[in-house]
């Protein structure tokens, strides 16, 4: 349907319907990190909260609505105990309105393929009538060749077709390049392993991002504590204003909840240690 530029012209148009941060509704994103970072956790966090549940990653409200999470690489009991995890920090009424809300489908062992027209149609209808579907991870969508513009153009094209038929926006996690792990440019737009099309052909991208040895030091984290710690962020938005990125640490289970870091001071060339409250309260954590 074509536009009305007089009436666009002349009337205030409505704001725009954020489904998370900088993510306009009815759109494609991804969230970017190297293997073991933790984003299918942070996925399941960001589906519980739109689906009804509590803002445990402190990332702001947003609009509630049905989701759809469909892991594909997970058992059924590797997301089992996540949920478990997740559970301790929900009330009862919490606990509810993220059950009849959310969706959890595993779909390890079934191959799913978006450019296979029976698996195209089950997840156009999946879609019809959620805020949000989220694919983990893309790699498992799919059969193609990642590293050609061709195919990798075609496969966000069905992701987008089902998100403009359907309103529904759609999140795939993906995989950083080993080169972009390696240096620490996790936070990069370029950080997304494949061709650029999967960077380029869609409107959003998050990331999440282990702590270096050098933020360690920054933040005061001991060396032996930085892997409990992840930075996540925005790396593309085309709509709305910058996000701030924000630190988080993993507790039982996994479980991502905001940290407490404080920045080190520098005096003379020398970086004294001095240990966070992030690191003191909560050292002895599993995960």
């Amino acid at each position: 349907m074509a536009l009305d530029l007089m009436a666009a012209f002349s009337e205030t148009p409505p704001p725009l319907d954020y489904v998370l941060p900088n993510m306009v509704a009815g759109t494609v994103g991804a969230l970017v990190s190297p293997g073991g970072a933790g984003k299918s956790m942070l996925a399941l966090q960001l589906a519980m909260q739109i689906a009804g549940g509590p803002d445990l990653l402190e990332v702001g409200e947003f609009p509630v609505g049905p989701v759809i999470y469909l892991p594909a690489e997970d058992p059924p009991a590797a997301i089992h105990h996540r949920l478990h995890a997740l559970g301790a920090h929900l009330t009862a009424e919490q606990r509810q309105a993220v059950a009849e809300g959310l969706l959890i489908e595993p779909l390890i062992g079934r191959c799913p393929n978006i450019m296979c027209l029976d698996w195209f149609d089950g997840l156009k209808r999946a879609a019809e009538g959620r805020r949000l579907m989220i694919l983990d991870t893309l790699r498992r969508f799919h059969i193609e060749d990642e590293n050609v513009s061709g195919p990798m153009a075609q496969v966000i094209g069905r992701m987008e077709a089902i998100a403009a038929d359907t309103g529904c926006s759609i999140v795939f996690l993906h995989h950083a390049s080993k080169s972009a792990a390696m240096i620490g440019a996790g936070d990069q737009q370029q950080a997304s392993r494949g061709s650029s099309v999967l960077v380029d052909n869609i409107r959003w991208q998050s990331y999440l991002s282990g702590m270096t040895q050098t933020e360690a030091e920054e933040w005061g984290v001991d060396d032996s504590q930085r892997g409990y710690f992840v930075r996540y962020g925005v790396s593309k938005a085309n709509y709305g204003s910058p996000f701030v990125e924000r630190w988080f640490r993993r507790h039982e289970g996994g479980v991502l909840k905001p940290a407490v870091l404080e920045k080190q001071r520098k005096a003379k060339g020398v970086l004294p240690f001095k240990k966070s409250k992030a690191v003191m309260e909560g050292a002895d954590d599993n995960w």
